[in-house]
């Protein structure tokens, strides 16, 4: 059984126990110095889309943080950014393919918006190079199923690149959140390769019904089974056997939403272990399923 490493310096054995060449994770954000300095603002003093807010464990200068990746063996992870409000996603797609041209390990990922102009740029994104997609539903405060989106989703269901989708209620309800509206995008386009952020909690049961029912989507662990996700969203014991399955079946993703966490990158990966889901799971979520999607 792997143990527990309780700090970041104990992440490499961890993983060397496991017999991995390192760690993918798909869920990590850097951003433009400006965009990062009021992401950061809001996640420590709260607010609407926030509730309290929490404290940042990694508000490090940018190569402190690459180099603390680089330092745990995290091999390959996206820059996600994410889009709020119109006329921003090309450009923030130019910013996130400039750092991974730059940055070793990191992937080439882009976001979108519905807004005119949006088929071109993704399009675009795709053509140079994008790995990863990242879109936040909460805080773009938009439907997935606008019109506008429709030629974009069907898109990356032919290109077969992955999209990091925040379609849940955490950390607070509102806008267009839910298994529902996401729901409804993968009926139209079943061949869309979704990973769904933070194992769609606290909504846990029917995000998990569409891993299971779709056969290109799956579920990052982003903050999951950790000690600050279960005092207030804890993962129900009835979807263990289904989380062995999929993790197994290639569908669940090792996610941490490094630097923005309340705690070290260590306890996520502690949080896997003791589920005592067994090493073969641990190898499938922490490499092999981030591998095989990007």
């Amino acid at each position: 059984m792997v143990t527990e490493q309780h700090s970041d310096q104990g992440v490499p054995e961890w993983w060397r126990r496991l017999g991995l060449p390192g760690l993918v994770d798909l869920h990590v954000h850097f951003l433009p110095e400006r965009m990062e300095r009021r992401v950061w603002h809001h996640f420590r003093h709260g607010g609407p889309l926030m509730g309290d807010g929490w404290h940042i464990a990694y508000a490090w200068p940018v190569a402190e943080r690459v180099a603390h990746l680089r330092a745990m063996g995290v091999r390959s992870f996206p820059a996600l950014a994410y889009a709020h409000r119109p006329d921003m996603a090309a450009d923030l797609n130019a910013w996130t393919m400039e750092f991974a041209r730059r940055t070793p390990g990191c992937l080439p990922s882009a976001t979108f918006y519905p807004e005119p102009g949006v088929v071109a740029y993704v399009r675009r994104a795709l053509d140079d190079g994008a790995r990863v997609f990242k879109v936040h539903l909460q805080v773009g405060g938009f439907d997935p199923r606008a019109p506008e989106l429709s030629e974009v989703w069907g898109l990356l269901a032919e290109s077969g690149v992955p999209v990091v989708v925040h379609a849940s209620s955490v950390p607070v309800p509102g806008g267009h959140v839910g298994a529902e509206p996401i729901g409804e995008v993968l009926r139209r386009h079943p061949r869309l390769r979704l990973v769904i952020a933070h194992l769609g909690m606290p909504e846990y049961d029917p995000f998990f019904e569409l891993a299971q029912r779709y056969e290109r989507v799956a579920l990052d662990t982003t903050m999951a089974f950790t000690d600050f996700s279960e005092r207030g969203m804890p993962f129900p014991g009835r979807l263990r056997p289904a989380l062995l399955d999929l993790g197994l079946a290639g569908k669940v993703i090792l996610g941490s939403d490094f630097p923005t966490i309340p705690y070290p990158y260590a306890h996520q990966l502690d949080a896997l272990a003791r589920l005592d889901l067994g090493e073969d799971w641990l190898r499938a979520v922490c490499w092999g399923n981030g591998q095989a999607v990007i």
